[in-house]
């Protein structure tokens, strides 16, 4: 699994795209996924620019190296600190706060600044709160809890762009599928260990994407021009907990017949844990309206494209 087999929108041109947030698992294999298909990619770093394609910046203060922005076609926003590293104390949401919204807010006024006509911003599915089973598109609205609130403050910090006539999707992206960490990194050493489980009563849903579709997905957005708003980047089959855990026993060899209950996470992980036993059934009607074909549409497919069989 790999930016490679990524096939690039057809509709998409030559940009200059500076991708902030590039470190993480999705920017960490779009910037080369990018120049695969021609792009030149500049990389935003909170730290002095050492190499060719960097330009520095500081959210906090609002700073931006001169000229960073200087013949952009698109910004690519990923930016934030990841939701599940550690209990959500007070100063701990407070970090998930200020690493989403302030770096958000200085991009959307530096593109109107800089006249730049695309802002693809990061946001999440935790958007709309606990769904249970209910099918979710773009058109739904915003839930309630501290995940929620944040993903609609995270997109309101794009509104200046909007405002302006700058093009901004807003991606809710799902759990990311990938080979190389997120939560595949965590689960595999316990499943390989005959140590997966389900989470509570298994039920709740799981909205995920390969990160080749993600990788897709994003430049199949930069590609075309009627893409704005909310973009749901999720695979068009969200499973239950019980079903992934099933799939991931299955793509490693390894039976998963153990159960973890609520309270138990509750206990160990504090609030994180409702983000593990809620769910959204999040599908990707934005990008299915505008042709986007999925590499792996079904969990099973990308857990074996991902996975190696043990």
């Amino acid at each position: 699994m790999g930016s490679r087999s990524v096939p690039p929108s057809a509709t998409i041109g030559v940009m200059r795209v500076v991708v902030a947030g590039s470190s993480g698992l999705i920017g960490t294999a779009l910037v080369p996924a990018l120049r695969a298909a021609g792009h030149e990619v500049v990389r935003l770093v909170r730290r002095r620019a050492t190499a060719p394609d960097e330009r520095s910046w500081d959210p906090p203060a609002g700073e931006l190296q001169p000229g960073a922005l200087d013949g952009v076609d698109a910004v690519v926003n990923l930016c934030g600190a990841r939701l599940g590293d550690e209990r959500w104390s007070a100063a701990r949401k407070q970090l998930l706060v200020d690493t989403r919204i302030v770096p958000t807010e200085v991009l959307a006024g530096a593109v109107v600044e800089h006249g730049v006509p695309v802002l693809v911003n990061a946001s999440a599915a935790g958007y709309y709160g606990d769904t249970r089973d209910e099918v979710v598109t773009e058109a739904a609205a915003g839930g309630l809890g501290f995940l929620a609130e944040l993903c609609q403050r995270w997109e309101d910090a794009t509104s200046p762009a909007v405002e302006a006539g700058v093009r901004v999707a807003r991606l809710r992206t799902g759990v990311v599928l990938s080979p190389s960490g997120g939560l595949l990194g965590r689960l595999r050493p316990l499943f390989s260990a005959f140590l997966g489980a389900r989470l509570g009563d298994g039920r709740q849903y799981l909205s995920w994407i390969s990160l080749d579709d993600a990788l897709g997905a994003v430049q199949h957005v930069l590609g075309h021009d009627s893409l704005a708003g909310p973009v749901n980047l999720t695979a068009p089959a969200p499973v239950t907990n019980a079903e992934f855990t099933h799939a991931l026993g299955d793509a490693l060899g390894r039976p998963a017949p153990w159960v973890v209950p609520g309270f138990a996470l509750r206990a160990a992980l504090g609030e994180v844990a409702e983000t593990l036993l809620t769910g959204q059934r999040v599908v990707p009607a934005a990008l299915e309206r505008h042709g986007y074909a999925f590499l792996h549409p079904s969990v099973g497919a990308a857990l074996r494209a991902c996975l190696p069989r043990e």
